[in-house]
Order: structure tokens, then sequence, then C-alpha cells
């Protein structure tokens, strides 16, 4: 499905920062979300979307839930469209970043959202295991960063929202693959936010507890219980507070970059 094309004269001026009062203070901006067909991930393009964004929903597999995505942003009066790439492939990043540039012109903000879990104890992970959790989670926001900066550099105006977790901040039993790459998204956020600071480009991080999705209700009733115990206000997230976070960042966190900011309920509370 194309990215529907907005009049020129909704187009933001060059460098210039979103109204947070304006009803759409993302209208002209165009956000692509990775995995964005289900999950989290969803819930950030229909949010960036009611925020006036045309909103680019990657995924891998998953092309007929992607195109659900769009329908209901579209019924609800938003823009949006699809495409598919593995993002933990360079050279179809480096393509789906080809294809938006030539429907619409321009990127503003880059959702990195996508992601898989492989989940063992240590002494049972295979190397299989940890390369695809590696690439999925963490060399995919590598790729997609290493395409895009230069589009967003070219606006003088750029939102890069790293999807972390707090297993990257804590650890998590059986998770040493994911809590790796987790972590390394938070070290790579830093980095890059110093890097281009200058150019008005912001570059942080948004680390979700357990949200209540498709994975979380397929977790047994007992171990979901053990977790409630484990947090603070006894209760997983629901995803949209999740998407409202990066939309916060998105539209009004104009002096925030290098951050992560902690949606857990409490579970983790590192400095």
């Amino acid at each position: 499905m194309d990215i529907k094309a907005r009049p020129k004269a909704e187009t933001p001026a060059t460098g210039t920062a979103p109204d947070p009062s304006h009803a759409q203070p993302l209208l002209g901006r165009v956000a692509v979300v990775t995995g964005g067909s289900r999950g989290i991930g969803a819930t950030i393009a229909k949010e960036l979307a009611a925020s006036g964004a045309t909103v680019v929903v990657n995924y891998v597999r998953g092309a007929e839930a992607a195109a659900g995505i769009v329908a209901q942003i579209e019924a609800a009066g938003g823009h949006a469209g699809t495409e598919g790439a593995d993002v933990s492939d360079f050279d179809q990043v480096g393509a789906m970043f080809g294809r938006v540039k030539e429907k619409y012109g321009r990127l503003d903000v880059l959702v990195n959202n996508a992601g898989i879990l492989r989940d063992r104890t240590f002494k049972k992970m295979s190397i299989t295991d940890w390369h695809e959790v590696i690439n999925t989670n963490l060399s995919s926001v590598m790729y997609c960063c290493n395409v895009a900066v230069p589009m967003l550099l070219d606006n003088g105006w750029g939102r890069i929202i790293n999807i972390s977790s707090f297993v990257g901040q804590m650890g998590n039993f059986g998770q040493a693959n994911y809590s790796a790459a987790k972590a390394g998204i938070l070290g790579f956020t830093k980095t890059l936010a110093i890097e281009l600071a200058r150019y008005n480009i912001t570059v942080n991080a948004v680390c979700p507890g357990f949200v209540e999705t498709e994975m979380w209700s397929s977790v047994p009733p007992n171990i979901q219980a053990k977790i409630l115990e484990r947090i603070p206000m006894h209760r997983v997230a629901k995803a949209e507070e999740i998407a409202r976070g990066v939309r916060f960042l998105a539209v009004e966190g104009d002096y925030m970059t290098g951050q992560s900011l902690n949606i857990n309920g409490g579970v983790y509370m590192g400095w």
C-alpha cells in the first residue's frame, strides 16, 4: 500500500519543531515504525498517525496485519502505508527507506521497535538463538539509523526513538540474548544522541516493563501472578501508555536526548 502524499502546504518548514498545542502537531511529518504490524508497534503507529504524521508500518511477515493497522488509521482520518522488509537485513533496510524517500520525499521520525524473543537459559541457548535476537533487536537499530540519519539531516530536524526494555537495564532470567540487545540499544542511543544533537536531531529510548500484548496473554496465569508480585503497581502496562511516551518524545521532548524513558510500573528504579 502506497503512502499517500500530503499537499505541499502542509509540509513543515525545515528545522521547525512541532507545536504540542496543535491538535495534530506532527502534521506533514513522515514516521517509520519498524515491527509496526502488531503489539506495541501497531499502537505506536496509530498514536503517531492520530498526531498527524503519515506513518509507514513496517512488517516482515505480517502483511495482512500491517494492512489492517493502515485501514484502522485511515478509517480514523489518518494517513499510512505499509513496507515489508526484514530489518535484520541491511540490504532490505536500505531498499525500504529508498522507497519511503521516493514515495514521500522525506523522513522525520524513526521508531526502532522491531524485536523477537528466543528465551533460553544460557546453558541451553544456541548460537542461532543469540544471533537471531542480536541481529533483529540490536543490529536492526544500527541499520535503520544508518540509512535514516542522512534523510533526517536533510530536514535539519528529526526524532529517533528506540524501544529498549527494563530487561536491558536489570537483566532477566533466561534472556541473556534479549538483555544484551536491549542494553546495547541504550549505549547506542546515548552515543548517537551526542553526535546528532548539533543537527537538531534527538535520540532517545523508551524502556517498557511488562506490557499487555498477545505475548503477555500467552503467559500462563500462575506465571503472570508471580510477575505481578514483582511490579509495585501490580499491573502490566497498556500498549497505549508506551505509545504516549513515544509521542511525547516525538512532539514535546525537544530538550531531551540520550535519555531512557522508563514506563515500567516501578519494576526497575535505577538512577
